[in-house]
């Protein structure tokens, strides 16, 4: 069974930096996953925010774009999510999904597996 824990949340100020984890667990093969993140603020929609392609190619959300980074580490089962230049909204609790091959065109958020979040939280 796939299992995604999250990790690196924090309270940070405006135009600082964190770096999320995603520790993956339950795949039968690395190789045969895409995997993302989606974010969803109080009173707000789920938003994606990054996805990355079973081949490595990523994707952003244009509110992130040239500030998230994106990348994973097949030998670990893990993804991560490099954000700077933080700004407040940002804030929201952030989570890891992963969808198998053949469904990655699928939004982030409608991936079939994701974790229980990691929040995220940017002051002004």
């Amino acid at each position: 069974q796939v299992r995604l824990v999250e990790s690196g949340g924090d309270s940070v100020q405006a135009g600082g930096s964190l770096r999320l984890s995603c520790a993956a667990s339950g795949f039968t093969d690395s190789n045969y996953y895409c995997m993302g993140w989606f974010r969803q603020a109080p009173g707000k929609e789920r938003e994606g925010v990054a996805r990355i392609l079973i081949d490595g190619t990523p994707w952003y959300a244009g509110s992130v774009k040239g500030r998230f980074t994106i990348y994973k580490d097949n030998a670990k089962n893990a993804l991560y999510l490099q954000m700077n230049s933080l700004e407040p909204e940002d804030t929201a609790m952030y989570y890891c999904a992963a969808e198998t091959r053949g469904y990655c065109g699928r939004p982030v958020i409608a991936f079939s597996y994701r974790g229980q979040g990691t929040q995220v939280t940017v002051s002004s």
